[in-house]
Parts: C-alpha cells; structure tokens; sequence
C-alpha cells in the first residue's frame, strides 16, 4: 500500500514526562463533619457560628425555665445526680436541655457546611476585606458630631416639648375657668 503525499499520515511526537510532578488534589476530610472549602471564610463562619450558638443558648435557658415550672421536670434524677464542677443537679429538663443544645450544635456545624451558606460566608468575607474602614481619629470625630447632634436636637424637642405644654396648660385652664 502506498500512501500518497495528500494522505499522509501525521507525524507523532513523543512527550516527556514532566519535570514537575503532579499536583495533588487537595485532600478533602470526609467522615461525619465534612468541611466544605474550611481554609476559606473563616472569621465569618467563626462569627456565624458563635451568633448562633449564643441564641440557641438563649433558648435553651428560656426553655429551662420553662421546664422547671413541671414539678416532675424539676426533681433530680435519683440518687441526687450532680454534676462536680459546676454544682448543677441533673434534673429531667436539665438532660432535655442539654440534648437539645447538643443537637443544635451538631446541626449548625452541619448548616454551616451547606455550600450555599458556605460560599455566601466566604463571599461576605472577601466582601468585608475590601472596605475601606476608617481611622481612629476619623471614628472619634465623627462620634463627637453624632453625640453633639442627638445633644442639640433633644434640648429643641424638650423646649418644643415645654413650650406647647405650657400653652396648652394655659389655654384649656382659661377656658375651663
């Protein structure tokens, strides 16, 4: 078989192998908690987290107190069950409490970790990194404006304030008598 010059089959070239080695992916932690981009976002996430570890703790108190008002809720568990440390007895409402706390944990690590509310994190972030913030010297002045402002408007509406009750006083006073 003879191949003509227009059939020609293309020359083949022999690559090297790479001075550099590959690049290895990044090794991403599976298990229970997988974090999802955990190098990026951080102080936002770590405000987030904490923000809503404080409201749940606030709930979990509201609840509490609103366990205790059961009489079964508020007994210890028998044998007078203490927690050492912090001399709290373990009481029914205490363990529901603390379950809810726990889970609530676990699920706002885990809500975290949701790449919609991840990226909108890390978003928030770069966001907040290239805001300009003000000075020192910049802040105290315009603190000292703000506070002579709300001085001088409330000195009007308190004379305003006199002022119409006075007239008013005066007024309905006449008329009446």
């Amino acid at each position: 078989m003879t191949i003509t010059p227009e059939k020609k089959e293309p020359e083949k070239k022999v690559e090297s192998a790479p001075l550099v080695p590959p690049v290895a992916e990044p090794h991403v932690r599976g298990g229970l908690f997988p974090h999802y981009k955990e190098d990026q976002g951080r102080h936002v996430r770590m405000a987030a987290f904490w923000s809503c570890v404080f409201f749940l703790g606030f709930g979990c108190s509201f609840l509490h107190d609103l366990l205790i008002q059961w009489p079964q809720m508020r007994t210890p568990i028998e044998n007078g069950w203490r927690i050492p440390v912090i001399g709290v007895d373990v009481t029914p409402a205490f363990l529901v409490i603390a379950l809810i706390f726990c889970t609530g944990l676990v699920l706002i690590h885990r809500w975290q970790q949701k790449p919609k509310v991840a990226d909108l994190l890390i978003d928030t972030e770069a966001e907040l990194k290239k805001v300009s913030w003000p000075k020192g010297d910049e802040v105290w002045n315009a603190a000292v404006v703000v506070i002579l402002s709300v001085i001088i408007i409330g000195i009007l509406l308190a004379s305003a304030d006199l002022l119409l009750y006075r007239l008013l006083i005066k007024y309905l006073i006449l008329r009446e008598g």
